[in-house]
C-alpha cells in the first residue's frame, strides 16, 4: 500500500496548540501517523494514498492555527 508524507510549518505556541492540531488530524480518515515538534513548529503527517495534501492542509486549518508553509515529502 502506498502512502504520502506531508510536512507543515504551523504557528503553535504551547502544548494546547499542538494538542488541537493533533486532535483534528486524528479525526481524519486515512491518517496513519502524526509527529508534532512544538519547538520547530513542525507537523509531519503520514497518510494512506487516498488522502491529498489539500485535505490534510484544510484539516489543520480547522484547528484555528495558522499554517505558514507546507510541502509534500513523499
Amino acid at each position: 500500500m502506498s502512502s504520502h508524507e506531508y510536512q507543515f510549518n504551523v504557528a503553535m505556541s504551547c502544548s494546547g496548540c499542538s494538542g488541537a492540531v493533533n486532535r483534528v488530524l486524528s479525526k481524519l480518515d486515512g491518517v496513519n501517523d502524526i509527529k508534532i515538534t512544538l519547538e520547530d513548529q513542525k507537523v509531519v503527517v503520514k497518510t494512506s494514498d487516498n488522502v491529498s495534501y489539500d485535505t490534510v492542509l484544510n484539516q489543520i486549518k480547522k484547528s484555528g492555527k495558522q499554517v505558514r508553509s507546507g510541502e509534500v515529502i513523499a
